[in-house]
Order: structure tokens, then C-alpha cells, then sequence
């Protein structure tokens, strides 16, 4: 055999070892090459498992996303340009807003005439204290301002209309009023109307009393701002109507009231004003057809205004008879049935003396009588003025006619 080709000793081993294994059986050697092939096999089984397992989550999901997009080539962005925003995506009919928008109710219209104020039945803020019972609130029927009765009325004064509570629509501003004596107490108030249509008060502005005393003009403004014309008094019988100081204060409707937004909040000391003091000497002597009676008034002009003229008053204790009654202005006299007179005043810090003689009769064993004397300022106009200081404007000539 050993000088068989190689070849064929190997040919016949295999074909030997082949018979064998079919005749015998399997022995150990078979039983771990068998052992060892199915090893294999389960390995194999359990490898394709875990790919099965790694590639079911991305086939399921592939299988979902069935619509998944292709990858595109990169590209280069220029940096230069303005970035891009996707759509966003449009909604569903679901989802989509009601196609009719909710409108909110408009406010009453409170413009209000001044017919429809006196048509209607109205409720009225408080009264100042001075007013009398007549003067009432509830449900007031206003009169017009020619009435001279105690009861509310309408007075003469501007109505004016403007949004002032900012609900889009107008209200209605006046004063009315209710006599007192010889004056009147006095109210700005608002007006609106109600969701029934019905006039209603919104609110008071400002009244008499409340730091004013008499209401002589208002003004309201399309932003919503009222401007009231004001006065320190409320001039009757002969007060001077020019002796009263006026301010414009403004108001607005703020946290559900009005209050002052502009202007003077107080009067004070009238600057046009000033303080005479007076002071008087005399002397009383024997003379032909009875006494010559000398008076001397010094008048000191404390300040702080010029007095142009003083008048003085009470001098009608006998018949003028020398002095300053020759300066007299003889129109200021007359107008006074030739009780007074009035001459060139007193510049502010400084006095003047002013002389008057009299020839008075002789009254011995009468009733002595006490004459008083006063002075009063005057300016250029020959219009009069109160003083600062009332008590001092007057000197007592003793009883000794």
C-alpha cells in the first residue's frame, strides 16, 4: 500500500472511515462532532433571535412612519439669509374659533338734554346744611331758575356732555340749585341714564359750602375733565359782585367718585386787600354862633396794598366849616347825602392826616352824644373794598356835643 499515490491512501481512508461509522455506529467521537455541529446550529438560531429582536422595533416603526421622509443631499446655508419658519400646520375644523366674534353691550347713552332734565324725576345728593327743608332730594321735579321759591331748580349755567366714567358713551354735567335767604346753595352733579333708559345721578362734583361758595361757570371737556368756575362768596343785597375771588378747578371721575385733579384747592387772603387803621384827636372851643369843633383822623396804611382813595364816613356832626372838606370829591359826597368824603389815599407802610372843622350849636345841658367816625378804601376806579381788619377802621368822637 505504501506505494500507492498519496492520492489514493486518501480516498480510501475516507471511504473506510465512511463504512465504519454507517456499520458501527456512532461512537464518542461521532457523539461530540454531532454535539458540537448542533452548537453551532443553536448558536446560530440565537444570533439570527437577537437580530430579529434589533430589527423588529425599527421595522415596527418604519412600518408606522410609512410616510418618512427621504434624507436629502447636504447643502450650504448662506449665512447671510434670513432664516425660513415651516407653516405651522392648520388646524382642524374642531378646533377652529367661532366664526362669529361676541359683542359686548354698549353703556346707556347719557346725553341729556335740559328739557329731559326737567321733564324727569331725580334723585339729588345732600343739600348743604344752610338750605331749609324745602330743599329736597328724593325724587325732585327741578323747577327753571326764574323760580323764586325755596325748591331745587336748574340754574342758568351751561349743560355739558362728555364720556366721563370711560363706559364709551356720554354723560351729562349741570348745576342746579335751591334758594336760602338771599343766596342760593349750589350743586355740579352728573347724570346718566340706566339700562331701563331711566336719568339717574352718577355722582356730585362739587357743591357750596364745600370749600367754595358760590359756582359761577363750568366747562367739560371731551377727554372727560370738568373745569368749575368757583368764588370765595356769593355777593346779595349790596355786596359788590367783583368783591368775590374766583379759581377754575378741575375734576375727574376717579375710583368711583369725583375729585379735584387740577387747580387751587383753598382760598386764601384776598391779594387785593389792604389794613387802614384809623386814630382821631379833636378840640372843641368857644366860637361866634356857637363851638368850633377841629378833628384830626390819621389814617396808616398797614399793608400790603396802595389804598388810592379813602372815605370817611359819620362826619355829619355840624356844618363844614374849614379843613379838608374843601378836598372833599363833591360827587362822592352828594352820593352819600353830604355825610362823607373822599380824598387821595395812603400808599402801603405809610399814614396821612386829614383835618375837618365844624361849627356845631350849643347844646349845653343836653344829652351828651357819642359820634363815630370811619374810613373805608377806595381805588382808582372809585370802586370800594373790604378791609383785613374791620375793627380798627373806626374812631369814637366822645360825647361832648
Amino acid at each position: 500500500m505504501s506505494d500507492l499515490d498519496p492520492q489514493l491512501r486518501e480516498r480510501f481512508a475516507a471511504y473506510r472511515t465512511d463504512v465504519t461509522t454507517r456499520v458501527v455506529g456512532p461512537g464518542p467521537d461521532q457523539a461530540r462532532s454531532t454535539l458540537r455541529r448542533r452548537r453551532r446550529t443553536a448558536a446560530v438560531a440565537v444570533a439570527a433571535a437577537a437580530v430579529v429582536l434589533v430589527l423588529a422595533p425599527v421595522v415596527a416603526n418604519a412600518a408606522l412612519n410609512g410616510e418618512r421622509r427621504a434624507p436629502v443631499p447636504a447643502q450650504s446655508v448662506d449665512p447671510t439669509a434670513p432664516p425660513t419658519t415651516a407653516p405651522l400646520p392648520t388646524p382642524s375644523a374642531s378646533e377652529s374659533p367661532s366664526s362669529t366674534p361676541s359683542i359686548a353691550p354698549s353703556a346707556p347713552d347719557g346725553r341729556i338734554s335740559r328739557a329731559q332734565l326737567l321733564a324727569a324725576r331725580l334723585d339729588l345728593p345732600a343739600w348743604p346744611s344752610v338750605a331749609p327743608d324745602s330743599c329736597t332730594t328724593s325724587r325732585v321735579r327741578l323747577a327753571t331758575s326764574s323760580n323764586k321759591d325755596f325748591v331745587p331748580l336748574l340754574t342758568d349755567l351751561t349743560v355739558g356732555h362728555a364720556d366721563l366714567d370711560g363706559d364709551g358713551a356720554d354723560e351729562t354735567v349741570a348745576v342746579v340749585a335751591c334758594r336760602y335767604g338771599e343766596s342760593l346753595a349750589k350743586q355740579v352733579l352728573a347724570f346718566d341714564r340706566n339700562d331701563s333708559g331711566q336719568i339717574v345721578t352718577l355722582g356730585r362734583v362739587v357743591r357750596t359750602t364745600d370749600g367754595v361758595e358760590d359756582i359761577r361757570g363750568l366747562k367739560v371737556s371731551t377727554a372727560g375733565s370738568i373745569e368749575v368756575r368757583v368764588a370765595d362768596l356769593q355777593p346779595c343785597c349790596d355786596t359788590p359782585t367783583y368783591w368775590a375771588q374766583e379759581q377754575l378747578r378741575t375734576y375727574r371721575w376717579e375710583g368711583g367718585r369725583f375729585t379735584q385733579t387740577d387747580g387751587p384747592t383753598k382760598f386764601g387772603k384776598d391779594p387785593r386787600l389792604t389794613n387802614l387803621r384809623l386814630t382821631m384827636t379833636h378840640e372843641l372851643v368857644d366860637a361866634p354862633g356857637g363851638r368850633k369843633l377841629t378833628t384830626v383822623l390819621t389814617v396808616t396804611n398797614a399793608g400790603p396794598v396802595d389804598a388810592a382813595q379813602v372815605e370817611f364816613n359819620g362826619l355829619d356832626v355840624g356844618e363844614r366849616a374849614g379843613g379838608d372838606w374843601s378836598r372833599c370829591d363833591p360827587d362822592a359826597a352828594a352820593a352819600d347825602d353830604n355825610r362823607s368824603c373822599r380824598l387821595a389815599g395812603v400808599p402801603a407802610g405809610e399814614s396821612r392826616r386829614y383835618t375837618f372843622v365844624y361849627l356845631v350849636p350849643d347844646r349845653s345841658g343836653a344829652d351828651a352824644t357819642t359820634r363815630g367816625f370811619s374810613v373805608t378804601h377806595y381805588d382808582a376806579q372809585d370802586r370800594r373794598w373790604p378791609d383785613l381788619a374791620k375793627k380798627d377802621n373806626r374812631a369814637d368822637l366822645p360825647g361832648v356835643l
